[in-house]
């Protein structure tokens, strides 16, 4: 399976949205890389991924890339770059408005990765049921995770609010009453 590399800055076809922030990864071994801009992408690529992490502080997208690197590691220990593209792609979709949810968003891009990585193990062929049970149970806890991180990122963005009316009813004896939303019906005649 081959695919070109998505190097061009304009506006993606579906939607209107312009294409996620791309990296390009130069491994000087198998643990230590340097990323750069795609080709082509040399001018804006700095703010795009200041803009796609919701922060203006050079150190802080420093910092969330060495993040995503280290979670985007293939099963064989080196580094995706695919796979950095694509948390990229998740954190710049969750449109993060500062640095605190743009810390979330890396969590839950590196979250969704590990999941994905842990069920992609459940279809060895030689498993035995234990390994399976664990691995079932691991990626469980990783999208109950991911779904929690989706609802703490909600509650940012909504200021977690809940509203509760409370009515008093009361009754006098021999009395009924109706506990609900009562809506009357129109009568037309």
């Amino acid at each position: 399976m081959t695919s070109k590399p998505n190097t061009s800055p304009t506006r993606a076809a579906v939607g209107g949205r312009p294409r996620p922030v791309r990296v390009r990864v130069f491994r000087a071994d198998g643990k230590i890389a340097k990323v750069h801009p795609p080709d082509g992408e040399g001018e804006n690529w700095w703010g795009r991924l200041n803009e796609a992490l919701g922060t203006t502080s050079s150190d802080f997208v420093n910092a969330s890339l060495f993040q995503i690197q280290a979670a985007s590691r293939s099963p064989l220990g080196g580094i995706s770059e695919l796979s950095m593209n694509a948390a990229l792609a998740m954190v710049e979709a969750a449109a993060p408005r500062d640095e605190i949810e743009a810390a979330l968003a890396v969590q839950m891009a590196a979250t969704h990765t590990a999941a994905m990585a842990v069920l992609a193990k459940l279809d060895v062929a030689f498993a035995t049921e234990r390994r399976v049970a664990a691995f079932g149970s691991a990626a469980a806890r990783l999208m109950r995770a991911y779904a929690m991180q989706v609802e703490v990122l909600r509650r940012l963005r909504n200021g977690g609010q809940q509203f509760v009316r409370v009515e008093h009813v009361h009754v006098s004896d021999g009395g009924q009453a109706v506990i609900g939303n009562v809506k009357k019906q129109d009568v037309q005649g």
